[in-house]
């Protein structure tokens, strides 16, 4: 490790690398530090193992913030066409699942790969295993960082360490902890993009529902997604559950349409009208899985032959389906959380290079920012385009 660096870059995960290789690339020496024995672990895992690693339709209206417009120059400088042309350029095969996303054919490893050949092109000094214990302004300016193997000293310092989310993969909170003691403003965190979790009676209904999936409209406020919704023994899972989790706030309850696109008490009277001698349960299993509709029914005890049911009891059971109502107890947390929402104040940063305010050569990228995309690429987006930024100036 050598003394002096012109950026040292704290973190190689996806934003970390991408700066990393893009400073590298412009002539910067640069050293690239990370606590972990494995580079990249968040990538390597995501998607299935596969990468979900950029989305077609990525805007800045796909990411939550306290300030809104400030994702707009980044991912404006640093687009997923950019992104996906580096892909194709390491010849890295790949292919759109839904809604945009983009998957790697084979493995999330060719990624890793691809961020590391790009910083070895560039002369990067990639150095794992190396935990940062302190770090310190100098009044001449520049910053030096104190390591087990030495104290190199840099121009330029970014922090590339990440939030919370997924803590057995190394998450900490170290970034927050720089930023304050830079006197930078940092906004409460919380787990997003997570399932959530019930209390005893709607729990034991999940439980007994274990495995079962269903196409799902999901509203928590003005946000809505329609994703598949997955019953797991802990709650409520899946990808519109994980969106709505980043909107939900304790005490709110979501409303969850178990059949979007119909109105069911339109079709349960429909079903009544030509089939009067049908059961209840033989109608609704032509809308919904089996065992969902035993449940629902043994729940809301309504029963019987079409005939004898009368248009107050199927509006009930019309409201179960397209509009019910439950109030999550809270979320699984951070264990199994895919983001962070909150971190690092915008305000704090220009949106244009990603440097502090305060601080001049002091940066903040990725997901220690309070900046979070959806489900579906768009965190990897963000990363990219903040890391390339950060990485064109530092």
């Amino acid at each position: 490790m050598k003394e002096q660096y012109d950026v040292i870059i704290i973190g190689a995960g996806a934003a970390g690398l991408m700066c990393a290789m893009t400073a590298g690339g412009r002539g910067r020496s640069v050293l690239l530090i990370d606590h972990a024995k494995k580079i990249g672990e968040k990538i390597r895992i995501s998607g299935g193992g596969r990468c979900n690693f950029t989305n077609l339709h990525a805007s800045p209206a796909h990411y939550l913030s306290h300030n809104p417009h400030f994702c707009k120059s980044a991912l404006k400088q640093y687009t997923q066409h950019d992104f996906i042309a580096l892909v194709e350029k390491h010849g890295i095969a790949y292919h759109e699942k839904t809604l945009g996303q983009l998957f790697c054919d084979e493995s999330a490893q060719q990624i890793i790969d691809m961020l590391l050949d790009e910083c070895d092109a560039a002369g990067v000094d990639v150095r794992k295993e190396s935990s940062v214990e302190s770090i310190m302004e100098h009044k001449g300016g520049g910053y030096a960082i104190k390591t087990p193997y030495g104290s190199p000293r840099c121009g330029s310092l970014v922090i590339a360490t990440g939030g919370l989310s997924i803590p057995k993969i190394g998450a900490t909170k170290f970034g927050y902890e720089v930023a304050r003691q830079f006197g930078l403003n940092v906004l409460e965190t919380r787990a997003g993009l997570v399932p959530l979790t019930f209390q005893a009676q709607m729990l034991e209904f999940c439980k007994g529902l274990t495995g079962v999936s269903v196409d799902a409209n999901v509203r928590a406020g003005e946000a809505v997604f329609r994703e598949g919704l997955l019953f797991t023994h802990r709650g409520l899972s899946g990808p519109s559950i994980l969106q709505i989790s980043s909107y939900w706030q304790e005490t709110q309850d979501i409303a969850v349409d178990l059949h979007p696109g119909e109105d069911v008490f339109a079709y349960l009277k429909t079903q009544k009208e030509a089939h009067p001698k049908r059961d209840l349960k033989t109608v609704l299993s032509g809308i919904l899985p089996d065992r969902l509709v035993e449940q629902m029914m043994e729940d809301i005890q309504v029963t019987g032959r079409m005939a004898d049911l009368s248009h107050k009891s199927l509006q009930a059971v019309s409201d179960r389906i397209n509009d019910w109502r439950i109030r999550p107890a809270g979320t699984e947390g951070y264990r199994t959380a895919e983001v962070t929402l909150g971190g690092v104040d915008t305000d704090e940063l220009s949106s244009k290079t990603m440097e502090t305010k305060k601080h001049p050569g002091l940066y903040f990228i990725g997901e220690v920012v309070d900046v979070t995309g959806w489900l579906g690429g768009y965190n990897f987006q963000w990363a990219w385009s903040s890391g390339y930024v950060a990485g064109l100036h530092a």
